[in-house]
């Protein structure tokens, strides 16, 4: 089982913690990762680009000119395609770019996104993550005892207004309940710093 430290909320090691191989231990399956990044990203598209047909670009309702003697092409509306300003052929439409994944693959794909965490060293949890007041400054100077220069990706077991705040203004740390916890922010961050509490939902979520 993948052996982590456990930090207080003055940022210094007060034991260690076992992590549950099925959870963060697993084998890494590339294949997964990237298929559910791919979904993630993909659900992120707005999709609302559109364009107009003949049909609803307005004018164009006269005929150019008539249809024979004045040595031109035959037209019949000005908002053809072939018309600058005319309307727009197989251009696109508002749609959704959602895809599908097995809730299987979804599963596989986060564990595995966070057994290759826990496999880097990159995975530390904290016990007694309390604030009775959002403190900018005070979030920040404990974050930063843990010698990271990247993102760090702060996971809670429930809602706390006050450490949501605290972490709020600052750029390079991301706050995120357990229940939202996805592959995308999990490879996007170079730390994942993980609640007791956020440590053992994980675990009870995710062992068969």
């Amino acid at each position: 089982m993948p052996q982590v430290s456990v930090y207080d909320i003055k940022g210094e090691v007060v034991g260690t913690r076992e992590l549950n191989d099925a959870v963060f231990g697993a084998e890494v399956n590339r294949h997964a990762v990237h298929s559910s990044l791919v979904r993630q990203m993909a659900g992120r598209r707005a999709g609302n680009a559109d364009t107009k047909t003949r049909a609803e670009v307005s004018g164009g309702g006269k005929k150019p000119w008539r249809q024979k003697g004045t040595g031109r092409a035959r037209h019949g509306s000005t908002r053809s395609p072939i018309w600058t300003g005319g309307g727009i052929v197989f251009g696109p439409h508002p749609r959704s770019y959602a895809k599908g994944l097995p809730k299987k693959v979804r599963r596989l794909a986060l564990i595995s996104a966070l057994s290759g965490k826990a496999g880097a060293g990159a995975v530390k949890v904290m016990d007694g993550l309390v604030m009775e007041q959002p403190k900018t400054k005070v979030m920040a100077e404990l974050i930063e005892k843990f010698g990271t220069s990247g993102r760090v990706l702060l996971v809670l077991g429930g809602r706390d207004a006050n450490i949501e705040k605290s972490v709020a203004n600052i750029t390079w740390v991301k706050a995120i309940l357990v229940d939202n916890l996805n592959v995308f922010d999990i490879l996007n961050s170079e730390l994942l710093l993980l609640t007791k509490e956020a440590a053992d939902r994980l675990e009870e979520a995710y062992v068969s």
